[in-house]
């Protein structure tokens, strides 16, 4: 009887060796750990992790430098999937833009979009900034290397003829230390392609007298209509302290994310994990309340759909 129990104690040391030994880890990049970046990839993994038993998945999402970043770890095969601006997935997919010297990532493939991102100015209310052109002469935040929204601040200066010259300050301090920085008087502005409501901007508003500053004009129109990944966007009034009307932008998605070179089979589980368990994902953040499968597998996508996504479309229906 003991040779039999030894016999199967082994067994099970086996078996739960061989479980371990199939379980794949995979990797999202997300963004500051106090952007919507970082919670839409957490929401994820938490998902996916839920079901490990059952498709052997383990997931992580570290903090990353943004939508750039992602994409350029996604292409070297350091992470297998990330989140990134909707036109930064276009001029990845393209080789345009910051793209444009290493040449189109012709394997990046999208999964799904997630929340709008407008593009947001917040200003001290001591600092005389009304309009964007006030910021002409002042010290900014034009955001971390990497980040979506650097390159995004980039686009809209060229648009507007201006360069990082025609700041006082042109700093590059992450999300998680801009509002800090706001409220310390080391800049009148800072700028952030975001999901709202943001918990940084709320950290801003909450240490300092700030406004929303519109983003609009001739130049604003005209990046809108000559860009299919743009579109006007409006911050509502009343969502942070001293901003009670509407800001009108212009603004970008956030989408996911991923290479032809990841399994079909782990995309489809991480999908359906989302999917699955769409009512849950909502309530992870209040930026993805008014999310809709629909808009999700449509919006914002400029790379092919994943094999791996587009099979658990079809077998819902959607496709």
């Amino acid at each position: 009887m003991k040779f039999f129990k030894h016999l199967a104690l082994m067994g099970a040391i086996a078996s739960g060796s061989a479980a371990t030994a199939e379980e794949q880890f995979i990797t999202i990049g997300t963004g500051g750990q106090t952007g919507v970046y970082f919670v839409v990839g957490q929401s994820i993994c938490r998902l996916v992790n839920r079901g490990t038993a059952d498709h052997n998945l383990k997931c992580t999402a570290p903090s990353t430098g943004g939508s750039i970043a992602n994409i350029n770890a996604i292409k070297a095969g350091d992470m297998d999937m990330g989140v990134a601006q909707s036109d930064w997935q276009f001029h990845a997919y393209n080789g345009t833009s910051k793209f444009e010297e290493d040449g189109a990532f012709d394997n990046l493939r999208a999964v799904f979009s997630v929340h709008g991102e407008p593009f947001t100015v917040i200003a001290r209310a001591d600092a005389g900034i009304a309009t964007f052109d006030d910021l002409k002469g002042k010290r900014v935040n034009v955001g971390n290397p990497g980040s979506g929204q650097l390159a995004t601040m980039e686009v809209v200066l060229d648009a507007k003829g201006w360069t990082m010259d025609d700041f006082a300050l042109a700093s590059e301090l992450k999300p998680a230390e801009q509002a800090a920085a706001l409220g310390d008087n080391k800049v009148d502005a800072i700028i952030y392609t975001v999901g709202h409501p943001n918990g940084s901007i709320q950290e801003a508003v909450s240490t300092v007298d700030a406004v929303m500053v519109p983003v609009e004009g001739a130049e604003i129109e005209a990046l809108i209509a000559d860009n299919p990944f743009y579109a006007a966007a409006t911050i509502p009034g009343g969502m942070y302290e001293g901003s009670p009307e509407d800001t009108t932008t212009f603004g970008v998605k956030a989408t996911f994310v991923t290479s032809a070179d990841v399994d079909d089979e782990v995309v489809y589980q991480v999908v359906k994990a989302v999917f699955d368990n769409f009512d849950r994902f909502k309530r992870l953040h209040p930026a993805f309340e008014n999310l809709t499968e629909e808009e999700m597998i449509s919006g914002g996508l400029s790379a092919p759909l994943h094999d791996g996504a587009a099979r658990y479309y079809k077998e819902r229906g959607w496709m």
